[in-house]
């Protein structure tokens, strides 16, 4: 269970050589799901925080961003070997491993997509009294530039994890058309098998048959000889 990894080539327990483990992958996603706890824990006590606290929110919000890329592709290296596992009851278990790393995965991005929300809104608010209060000076102005700059950097960061879920969900539906595949390839070839199998033992029973055959053959005319012989030593015998 422990020999599955990443790579060409492949025994029995794995799909190549010179690549990270099954469990090697399964330890990282583990402990980036603990990191990635911590932050958001940590966001969320700046997001509850005085302001000088929260300028440093975007910035923690990009980087558990990149952490939750960084394990949807481990979930997907993960999802790739753990159909190569030889043993079944092996790889059950460790589809219900990565299965579990892949909603934990997903619960933190709603997570971490609830605060983008909530930061987006609180900017669209303060962008709004900022309007309203009139502020033509050039404060004012830098402030709503910062609003929209930073209103653009969330855009963009859901874009992103957004694409990233999509393309997770691509390869994961991807890998489970080859599995399904490789599958009906096994099937048709034990088929073949047995198909030529039996081809082979009714070769042998038809040349058992044609010896048989010619055996009776040369018995059946064998007998006719020796009964004309004895036929003629009788009839010389009686005259």
């Amino acid at each position: 269970m422990n020999g599955v990894v990443i790579g060409g080539g492949g025994g029995a327990h794995g799909v190549g050589g010179g690549g990270t483990t099954l469990s090697e992958l399964h330890q990282n996603a583990k402990k980036l799901l603990m990191k990635i706890r911590v932050s958001l824990e940590r966001l969320e006590r700046l997001e509850s925080s005085t302001s000088a606290g929260a300028s440093a929110m975007p910035e923690l919000g990009f980087e558990i961003n990149k952490d939750i890329s960084q394990l949807h592709s481990l979930c997907l290296d993960m999802d790739r070997l753990w159909r190569s596992v030889a043993v079944k009851s092996q790889r059950d278990l460790w589809k219900r491993k990565v299965e579990q790393i892949a909603e934990e995965a997903d619960s933190l991005k709603e997570s971490l997509e609830k605060y983008f929300t909530r930061n987006q809104r609180r900017m669209q608010e303060a962008k709004e009294r900022s309007e309203l209060l009139g502020r033509a000076n050039g404060e004012s102005s830098h402030v709503m530039r910062i609003f929209d700059d930073e209103t653009q950097a969330l855009q963009a960061a859901r874009n992103s994890s957004r694409m990233l879920e999509e393309a997770y969900s691509t390869g994961v539906a991807i890998l489970s058309k080859f599995s399904e595949q490789r599958e009906s390839m096994k099937s048709a070839h034990r088929k073949l098998l047995d198909v030529l199998n039996t081809m082979g033992l009714s070769n042998s029973v038809l040349r058992l048959i044609e010896r048989r055959n010619r055996v009776d053959t040369w018995i059946k005319y064998t007998g006719m000889v020796l009964t004309f012989i004895v036929l003629i030593m009788m009839w010389k015998w009686k005259h």
